[in-house]
């Protein structure tokens, strides 16, 4: 399998005939909605493709929220999208880099809510089992009377899984005003996923694909 960059638009960390995964940079859409088209993750990489042949395609197998950066995976024929989308829970595991407000008592713990969507989507924990169940490992890495660094790993794949689950025990995403947080002093939601590792359907063999830690998560680890 062979890795290639485009240097111009797309941060690519993989591509191969079927592949190409991406590291999203934070405040762009993965997808297009009704305001925005053009300036998405998904045109960018579609453009990317079609350069190298008129008929090429891609097709987004996950997402990330337009505040999160990292490791974003597509696919690139409709079969292999489906096979990953059918068994995603089960054939990856995915860890994120969080920056959360304030001092957690627990170095590492599991949170296991459910999750109500509304039509507007927005997110919010609920007790009802008729909803969807999330689960999210965490782990401090850092952390001083200000500020937690976690790393996180998702289990389930919910909207806005990890900011709700967070923000829920008191402790937001830093810059996440969305979900109650107080500080913004890096101009970005803290969010970052940092690697995916993917059971490949054809072959069963483990890739790991993995995205650079933006400076700013590596300041604060440096300086706590």
């Amino acid at each position: 399998m062979e890795k290639k960059k485009n240097k111009k638009k797309l941060d690519i960390i993989y591509e191969d005939k079927e592949l190409l995964v991406i590291n999203k940079p934070a405040n762009k859409l993965t997808i297009a909605t009704s305001k925005e088209r053009e300036h998405t993750l998904y045109h960018e990489a579609s453009m990317y493709v079609k350069k190298q042949h008129p008929k090429n395609k891609v097709f987004i197998v996950h997402r990330l929220d337009k505040d999160t950066s990292g490791v974003l995976i597509l696919a690139k024929n409709k079969i292999l999208k489906e096979q990953l989308q059918n068994n995603w829970n089960n054939i990856t595991k995915r860890e994120y880099l969080v920056l959360v407000e304030g001092h957690l008592d627990n170095r590492e713990g599991t949170l296991k809510n459910y999750l109500h969507e509304t039509k507007t989507l927005d997110v919010f924990v609920t007790n009802n089992k008729k909803d969807k169940l999330a689960i999210t490992n965490y782990e401090v890495v850092n952390s001083d009377k200000k500020y937690s660094l976690l790393k996180v790993e998702i289990k389930t794949g919910r909207r806005n899984q990890i900011r709700v689950q967070l923000a829920n025990i008191n402790h937001p995403i830093v810059g996440d005003k969305k979900y109650k947080a107080k500080t913004n002093p890096f101009n970005r939601l803290m969010l970052h996923a940092i690697s995916v590792e993917l059971k490949y359907p054809k072959n069963n063999k483990i890739y790991t694909f993995e995205a650079k830690i933006p400076t700013i998560f590596n300041k604060f680890m440096q300086k706590n």
